[in-house]
């Protein structure tokens, strides 16, 4: 995503970045939990191969992270004086946002109208979401 078209008098606060260690360790997180779920299932359905589960569901979410990362670090966010800016046509007047709060490695963002949106694999969400919500309008 290039940088945002700007209105008259507006001005950029920040931009909000994917970072790439945040991305890789929620995959790792994700392929431990779903992986040992996997493996306990088959233990329960007496396999004699349980750890097929672990290994198949390892593979299966390395695979994916590979396919989609260069598109999950592409996302890019802009912050200005009068609007958040997001990929997809997102675009979040700073005064209809309600709520910006950490999630995961994310902030989430909920608008007066119940809007909601996800800034992705954020280095410190918690300081992006202070940043969101300071000097509203």
């Amino acid at each position: 995503m290039t940088a945002p078209t700007l209105l008259d008098g507006e001005r950029l606060i920040a931009t909000f970045t994917p970072d790439r260690a945040t991305y890789w360790r929620g995959h790792v997180i994700m392929a431990v939990v779903l992986g040992a779920g996997a493996g306990l299932f088959l233990l329960w359905q007496g396999n004699p191969y349980p750890v097929m589960g672990p290994l198949g569901a390892g593979a299966a979410i390395a695979i994916r992270a590979a396919y989609v990362a260069s598109e999950a670090m592409s996302d890019l966010w802009y912050l200005t004086d009068r609007r958040l800016i997001g990929p997809r046509d997102a675009v979040v007047p700073r005064a209809r946002i309600k709520a910006a709060r950490p999630f995961f490695g994310s902030v989430q963002i909920i608008t007066d109208t119940g809007d909601k949106h996800l800034i992705k694999y954020l280095a410190d969400p918690a300081t992006d979401a202070a940043r969101i919500l300071e000097n509203r309008r």
